[in-house]
């Protein structure tokens, strides 16, 4: 039964439609794995199987009616915490919101029901959504299902873990710095960064700001094929009530296009963030089974700008947007120390700080920036269809929970700066391009390892496309053994 755990929440779905298996019962079977598996891995911390019992119930009952229902009808999902469930806490890891308890679900959320999904639990993350890796003081550690003592990612690492473990059906995350891309990259799974605001953030949000959306963050889908992630995106995606009135979804499909003829780009590694030699030979692994199948492979382009630049505007940008989350007396102390430092400090630790406190005249020039790098990508996908990247430096590393300044990184045994290999997911990330991560299969120690599909603005479904074809062609989710009953 083992299997029936693994498979795509698109082939769940169809065996409930057809009768195969009753929703009540493929939720029971996920429960049980659960309840086997999930004390060690701890990817699944928030549980409400009573409310989705019920659920099930219900799904069985309109199936037995003939009643037309959703895609993912009864397929048993979890979400990550930070996402408002009506009834269940949404912390972001962070103590202080212990008792913070919406009445009401995250609008994206909702979409997920009405195409039918059964949502059971919430899944893990790192204090304030801000780590590679997903451990806090209310819920504990998230382990990898490939090796327990190294990090399933983070912050949508729950999200991942109970994935890959076949804890769940399918899942959604949140995205800033990687944070649906790594945990993907890392347990094996597909995991999908959406166009900037192609999907409502309401309700992914903050204790108190319920409407607004965060600067460079995402919502957006993670599961074990790439079918399900175009099916969970096409059920979110849209504009907020407001938007409606004049903006209608027509995202560009891959259906009816071919690989051969298609023009890939390919930027397999970068002196501002070196990946190990396994990663860039998978990045090549990619390109040459796209290039069997027809395609153009280009490894000597690039866009028109410095890298170096655009990871700088990424994080002037993204440290002031992450500050916001800071306390305000945190805060008002982050300020005052900056005030203190000289002025020829030019660190990269002195930079980040002053970007956390930025002045909104520093935050509009680096958004400007950003905004000419944007047109520089649009000019460069006017010749090219897709570009081709590492996601991290590595393969899962080990649990490391010192301070975030005595972090460091063994890239082929050279000792690199932990946050360094945000570069990957700042480099689409600023400029508000969509992403896909596929597994590549696992490596010598049993660890998987992803690679990026990057395409223009709103060629979502470009990338999942893409995607789904080198799926087909042998890229898919490989279980952990260890789980595999």
């Amino acid at each position: 039964m083992s299997d029936l755990a693994f498979c795509s929440a698109t082939e769940l779905a169809a065996k409930i439609k057809n009768k195969e298996i009753s929703a009540q019962e493929l939720l029971q079977h996920y429960l049980q794995r659960v309840d086997k598996y999930n004390g060690e891995i701890n990817a699944i911390v928030v549980d409400i199987r009573e409310q989705a019992q019920q659920s099930a119930e219900a799904t069985d009952q309109a199936i037995a009616s003939g009643d037309t229902l959703g895609p993912l009808a009864g397929v048993p999902m979890t979400v990550k915490e930070s996402y408002n469930v009506a009834g269940t806490p949404t912390t972001w890891g962070n103590p202080a919101w212990r008792d913070n308890v919406p009445t009401e679900d995250a609008e994206s959320i909702k979409k997920l029901k009405s195409i039918g999904v059964n949502i059971f639990g919430k899944t893990n993350v790192p204090l304030s959504l801000a780590d590679f890796q997903s451990y806090n003081e209310i819920y504990g550690t998230t382990n990898n299902p490939y090796d327990l003592t190294r990090t399933p990612g983070g912050s949508s690492g729950g999200s991942a873990a109970a994935l890959a473990a076949g804890l769940t059906g399918i899942e959604t995350g949140s995205d800033i710095g990687g944070s649906i891309r790594n945990p993907a990259h890392y347990c094996g799974v597909f995991g999908h960064k959406p166009t900037y605001d192609l999907l409502w953030t309401r309700g992914h949000t903050p204790p108190g700001d319920v409407r607004s959306s965060s600067d460079i963050s995402v919502i957006g889908p993670l599961a074990r094929s790439a079918t399900d992630l175009e099916t969970t995106l096409r059920a979110m995606a849209g504009p907020d009530e407001i938007k409606q009135r004049g903006f209608t979804l027509n995202l560009p499909e891959w259906q009816g296009r071919s690989l051969k003829g298609l023009k890939v780009a390919v930027w397999r590694n970068d002196e501002n963030a070196p990946v190990a030699k396994e990663v860039e030979a998978r990045v090549d692994l990619v390109a040459q089974a796209l290039a069997d199948a027809g395609a153009l492979i280009h490894t000597d382009v690039r866009p028109d700008f410095d890298p170096g630049h655009s990871h700088d505007t990424y994080q002037n940008l993204l440290q002031s947007t992450m500050a916001m989350r800071m306390p305000d007396t945190e805060y008002d102390s982050l300020k005052e120390y900056v005030a203190t430092l000289s002025p020829n400090d030019n660190s990269q630790g002195a930079k980040v700080l002053r970007a956390q406190v930025a002045s909104f005249k520093q935050w509009g020039a680096a958004n400007e920036e950003r905004h000419h790098l944007r047109w520089h990508w649009h000019e460069f996908f006017n010749s090219y269809d897709v570009l081709l990247t590492p996601m991290m430096a590595t393969a899962a590393f080990p649990h490391d929970h010192r301070k975030f300044g005595e972090r460091t990184l063994m890239v082929d045994k050279q000792e690199r700066p932990y946050f360094e290999q945000v570069f990957w997911a700042g480099l689409t990330g600023v400029t508000y391009l969509p992403s896909t991560v596929i597994p590549t299969g696992l490596n010598d120690d049993g660890l998987p390892i992803g690679v990026q599909i990057v395409g223009r603005e709103y060629d979502d479904l470009i990338t999942i496309g893409i995607a789904r074809e080198l799926e087909r062609m042998g890229f898919r989710f490989v279980p952990p053994a260890d789980y595999i009953d």
